[in-house]
């Protein structure tokens, strides 16, 4: 009797029944199948079967980690207010100043309400060449004062209401790892699949950043902005101040299928990757590296001929050379990089 699959995997820990969770153990999914079947199958004097499932998600989802470096980041940072005005400031800018003199905990919603408010038609009265791109700024500048205040209220807040609850969201700085969501985890863009995220090292620091993790593709979706909190999902990851070192990521329980059902957005190939086995005493091996795509082989899965444009590219430079437009030590210095750079990683290489 083939069951097929329907063993869910306990994405975010909580063992409870939400999307990204599994509120049964593995005994308890068995037995209750077993138990159906008996009941059924000894009604009916039927022979009890051989029993196959599939859950090959379930089954896999262990044994995979994505490790990514983080490259670069942005801050969210806001200037100072001006004290005062411009005599001839617009009376939307000095209401949007009114709701940051005002905001407090009993009106929260209500500045968060005007403050949009005030901006959009701010925004609107700009695009119509009403208003100047100063003073789109500065509404800007104001506007981002009063959401800030806005969210650190929230946090004395027994009950925030729905729309302020992404605000820190909004707020979170970018950490940018070296990967591609829609290479190495399209379900997360795809289906909004949660996966495990942490860093893997610098455990006993406590974290002070709140972010959200972006890829480098030039895509607005490839980023991660939903994360494992506990008892519930969070918008922002804590994560550790970037030094010097460099800062690597982990998005554990990938399984299998993730750079299968992978694409080459933006040519960005499969990842490297190295099997890992652990004795019963505990000592890793390192069994098998495989090195992942490098430029070369993704122009060629999109109909490029790697050898034609290296040849083309010497022909430029030797034609460069002979009209005194470069040496012949620049000639060698271009092939040289532009070869290395063929052979190499499509993903950043330091």
């Amino acid at each position: 009797l083939d069951l097929g699959g329907g063993l869910a995997v306990d994405y975010d820990g909580s063992h409870g029944n939400s999307e990204a969770s599994r509120n049964y153990s593995l005994d308890e999914y068995c037995l209750a199948i077993v138990e159906n079947l008996t009941s059924t199958l000894n009604e009916n004097d039927v022979p009890h079967p051989n029993i196959v499932t599939e859950s090959g998600r379930a089954t896999v989802a262990y044994y995979s980690v994505l490790l990514f470096n983080i490259l670069d980041e942005s801050r969210f940072e806001i200037s100072d207010l001006p004290t005062e005005l411009p005599d001839d400031a617009h009376e939307l800018l000095h209401n949007l100043m009114a709701v940051v003199r005002v905001v407090n905990l009993r009106n929260v919603q209500e500045c968060f309400h005007d403050a949009y408010y005030y901006r959009d038609e701010i925004h609107q009265r700009f695009k119509r060449g009403t208003m100047s791109l100063r003073e789109r700024a500065l509404a800007g500048e104001i506007f981002w004062h009063i959401v800030t205040r806005i969210a650190k209220l929230t946090e004395e807040m027994e009950y925030v209401p729905n729309e302020l609850r992404g605000l820190p969201a909004m707020l979170a700085d970018i950490y940018y790892g070296n990967f591609s969501l829609f290479q190495s985890l399209p379900d997360v863009w795809a289906i909004d699949q949660l996966f495990p995220v942490m860093p893997i090292h610098r455990l006993n620091e406590k974290p002070d950043r709140e972010v959200v993790v972006a890829d480098i593709t030039c895509d607005c979706d490839g980023k991660i902005d939903r994360f494992v909190g506990q008892y519930t999902t969070r918008d922002t990851l804590p994560l550790h101040n970037l030094t010097d070192q460099e800062y690597y990521l982990g998005v554990f329980l990938v399984g299998a299928y993730q750079e299968t059902l992978g694409d080459l957005h933006n040519l960005l190939g499969d990842t490297n990757v190295v099997t890992i086995q652990v004795d019963t005493d505990g000592a890793l091996h390192y069994s098998r590296e495989l090195e992942g795509d490098s430029v070369a082989d993704v122009l060629s899965y999109v109909e490029y001929d790697p050898k034609r444009m290296i040849q083309r590219i010497r022909q430029l430079a030797e034609n460069a050379v002979r009209n005194d437009a470069i040496t012949a030590k620049d000639r060698r210095q271009i092939m040289e990089a532009f070869e290395n750079g063929m052979r190499g990683y499509t993903y950043f290489e330091r």
